[in-house]
């Protein structure tokens, strides 16, 4: 079990792949998934939402995701950031979840 989950949503997958470069290289963190999600059918043009999802220890998660909050900034704008420490297996596996390469180790299928 990791010391810590850190979660950060944002509008755009080219902000996720940045923020997530930026946590990265901000601490020791594995970036464990970058999740996307857009409205099916939206009645008005709705912006890619895209999610970056680490894991580390709390110290280095909360360094990572101070300086991937500061990259969706100043890319198109943080929604959201959140620090889950000492998550349990069941939100793991939640946090394992991915939109994004599905075919890669660690994503769990629907309905798993």
């Amino acid at each position: 079990m990791p010391d810590a989950i850190g979660i950060v949503e944002m509008y755009g997958y080219v902000a996720a792949m940045k923020a997530a470069d930026a946590a990265a290289k901000a601490a020791d963190v594995k970036i464990i998934a970058i999740d996307t999600n857009r409205p099916a059918n939206p009645k008005d043009p709705v912006p890619l939402i895209a999610v970056v999802k680490m894991q580390g220890t709390v110290s280095a998660v909360t360094a990572a995701v101070e300086a991937a909050a500061d990259m969706a900034n100043q890319v198109t704008g943080l929604i959201q950031k959140h620090i889950i420490a000492r998550p349990t297996d069941d939100t793991q596996k939640m946090a394992l979840r991915s939109s994004v390469g599905k075919e890669k180790v660690g994503h769990i299928k629907n309905n798993a």
